[in-house]
């Protein structure tokens, strides 16, 4: 039995641009308790006000068979147990465990602390002594073991020695640097598993090699039974373990069972995932095994045909399995097999003439810039344009000014937009005003504009705006761009790309789509 110990409220908070608030602490402890793990390290108390907080608040909090874990550091050279400020912050934050960090290199003993080598013994044992004398149970992080049991094997196990003396029960062997390989993780942990019968020993590694997961593995193979890490790899530098792959690892490639989370739980890992990001307020990788967007996702002609006859073809696991899905993405690679099957997504079934003449001219749309891949909504529009379906607008043109504050320079500009939009038979010709740039005041003026004829469109609002620069075209203002926006109403969320030399033109073909999508999908399907 495989026991998890989640890090992410505390090491993962080390990661550069991971910020979270006290609220966000606790929401995720609580959603981290409902996916089932054991352990949930909430971070250092003795080392600043908004972790002192995050515990006072978690003592009225029901984490279920969830325990919460405290961290700190031994006491400091020449103090008593009792005497310390961190070790009595650790007591004062009420978790029934505790995580200790401790150093096992004979290089960081010296150098780093300062103190003797026999001193950093005797201040290992009388900490863990000290805190299971006042109830907790106490996990002892041995700072780069990996490190110091290849410099000096003597030294780095009498650490560890010196740990199980004090009363810790769990030997958790550090990759501090996150630059050991899984050979050497599996032969060290393997002799600490047989040095140390009945103790349970674990693995906490660094991604600085792009070898955590690969090191985890290799620990538990031999022998490990506790893993730290985070979740999607927050943490200093290159990250911490990233538990949302290492989790799904451990048990469906390698058959283990983990404490708390089972494989049902195991579906609502890539709400965990995005849960944790959207707290953290950082996108979530696309990219990112198991969980991602890109996870399951099929591109290539061939790749879509075989896996709509068996998915087993190209996919390793069930995306249903982690609570992902399938996607077949549209792009100039396509075959029509993905045309179909992204169709068939949407509900949509259409004769293979036109499949060939939709294939046709995305080839040609994305020679010009546009990109379907993350666009679903301008695709399902080009798709209803092409069986005949009629949209609800038809844009006819518009103009943008820039007005300036001459008289007060501390005032910023304005934009003034107009826009000439047919709805039906009636041509709409209006103007819109913002001091958020010609983006919004487009945006301003097409509402005018379609509102009264569909009052619906009221309820849509944007939620992300994205421009880059075509590669392959003209530098610098010349270049060609491509505008992607995100819309959301009543919790659906849909996407559409715009793609031109004008940044405005792109711009309102993206906005335009996304209110004419919402639209389109409300009205019923044109018959074949």
């Amino acid at each position: 039995m495989i026991e998890i110990l989640d890090t992410t409220l505390r090491d993962g908070t080390q990661g550069q641009a991971v910020s979270l608030s006290s609220d966000d602490k606790v929401a995720i402890a609580r959603r981290l308790s409902a996916f089932g793990v054991p352990l949930v390290e909430g971070g250092w108390p003795g080392s600043n006000p908004k972790d002192a907080e995050f515990f006072a608040r978690m003592r009225g909090v029901d984490l279920g068979r969830t325990r919460l874990v405290a961290f700190g550091s031994t006491r400091r050279k020449g103090l008593r147990p009792h005497d310390d400020a961190s070790v009595q912050a650790m007591l004062g934050a009420h978790t029934p465990v505790v995580t200790v960090v401790a150093k096992s290199w004979d290089f960081h003993v010296t150098e780093a602390l300062e103190v003797s080598l026999e001193e950093n013994l005797r201040m290992i044992e009388e900490t863990y002594a000290y805190l299971v004398s006042q109830g907790r149970r106490v996990i002892h992080d041995a700072e780069h073991f990996f490190d110091g049991f290849k410099a000096n094997r003597g030294y780095a196990l009498a650490t560890l020695e010196a740990a199980v003396r004090g009363g810790s029960d769990t030997l958790c062997l550090c990759d501090t640097n996150g630059g050991s390989l899984p050979e050497e993780v599996a032969e060290i942990t393997r002799a600490v598993v047989e040095a140390f019968p009945g103790v349970r020993v674990g693995i906490h590694p660094h991604n600085d090699g792009e070898l955590a997961v690969a090191n985890a593995l290799a620990a538990v193979r031999a022998g490990a039974t506790h893993v730290q890490g985070t979740v999607n790899g927050y943490g200093e530098r290159c990250g911490n373990l990233n538990l949302t792959s290492t989790i799904p690892n451990l048990i469906l490639k390698c058959g283990l069972e983990l404490q708390g989370i089972s494989r049902e739980k195991l579906a609502e890992l890539r709400e965990v995932s995005h849960y944790v990001d959207e707290r953290a307020n950082l996108t979530p990788n696309i990219r990112a095994p198991y969980v991602g967007d890109a996870a399951f996702a099929h591109k290539g002609g061939i790749h879509v045909s075989a896996v709509l006859k068996n998915p087993r073809t190209y996919e390793h696991v069930e995306p249903e399995a982690v609570g992902n899905t399938r996607r077949v993405l549209v792009s100039d690679l396509s075959g029509r097999s993905n045309l179909l099957a992204k169709l068939a997504e949407a509900g949509v079934q259409v004769p293979k003439e036109t499949a060939g003449a939709l294939l046709e001219e995305v080839k040609q749309l994305e020679h010009a810039g546009y990109s379907f891949e993350g666009a679903e909504a301008s695709f399902y529009l080009l798709a209803h344009r092409l069986r005949g379906g009629k949209l609800p607008f038809e844009l006819m043109g518009f103009s943008v000014f820039m007005h300036a504050n001459d008289d007060r320079p501390d005032t910023p500009t304005w934009a003034e937009a107009t826009v000439r939009v047919k709805v039906g038979e009636s041509v709409q010709h209006t103007a819109g005003e913002s001091k958020f740039g010609p983006v919004s005041a487009l945006d301003v003026a097409f509402r005018k504009a379609v509102q009264a004829f569909y009052p619906e469109i009221g309820e849509i609002e944007l939620s992300d705006y994205k421009m880059r620069i075509l590669s392959g075209q003209e530098s610098g203002t010349s270049s060609g761009v491509r505008v992607v926006i995100e819309m959301h109403r009543a919790g659906e969320r849909w996407t559409t790309v715009g793609a031109s030399r004008n940044s405005l033109e792109a711009s309102l073909k993206a906005l335009t789509d996304g209110y004419a999508y919402a639209l389109v999908k409300a009205q019923p399907a044109p018959q074949d």
